[in-house]
């Protein structure tokens, strides 16, 4: 399945609750999973950490996360069903992140070090989860995606906060002004 990509306006909507954990739910579950790594495959510098459903259509509060962020081989990830943040935690902290929908753009995104989620899992069990530091990050970003926001709306100063990912997998800066503030597709709204 292709991933959808900004200026695509179903990554602005507010995705819906999932009412029941049926096929038509765990089908999508199983295509997030193969589309997340037949984006890997195709980008060997980068790695799929999760997937939100609307970045491939589905407008569900659904997201998947992979097991083990240090293991390119390890291709478990674990759904998330009406994911909701209960409290978040700890100092703000800014780092870089990444979207497979806002392509080959990093950007320096202010974040709780800490948060606190409940959520279904796929057979239905209730979880919360505590998080912290890449993890924490990752759950909050694929929450955002759940309610129509993206990584680069969090970015504030944008000077010198914004990258592109070069062909040797290494950032490169961009000039926010001359080359992403006149795009509007990056953004797939108005500022």
């Amino acid at each position: 399945m292709k991933i959808v990509t900004t200026p695509d306006p179903r990554l602005r909507q507010r995705c819906k609750k999932v009412t029941k954990i049926d096929d038509e739910v765990k089908n999508i579950i199983a295509k997030m999973r193969k589309a997340s790594l037949d984006w890997e495959k195709a980008h060997p510098f980068e790695m799929t950490s999760a997937m939100a459903a609307p970045q491939l259509g589905f407008d569900r509060r659904i997201v998947i996360i992979r097991e083990d962020f240090e293991d390119k081989k390890n291709n478990n990830f674990t759904a998330l069903i009406n994911p909701e943040v209960i409290r978040t935690d700890g100092k703000v902290e800014i780092d870089y992140e990444g979207c497979l929908s806002v392509p080959f753009c990093y950007g320096l995104v202010p974040r709780p070090k800490k948060v606190k989620i409940k959520a279904l899992l796929e057979d239905g069990t209730p979880v919360r989860i505590k998080a912290e530091d890449f993890l924490a990050r990752t759950l909050l970003h694929e929450i955002d995606h759940l309610d129509g926001i993206l990584f680069i709306d969090h970015i504030r100063d944008k000077k010198d906060a914004f990258f592109l990912l070069n062909d040797q997998g290494d950032l490169e800066p961009l000039d926010y002004d001359s080359k992403i503030k006149n795009n509007v597709s990056l953004w797939g709204k108005d500022e």
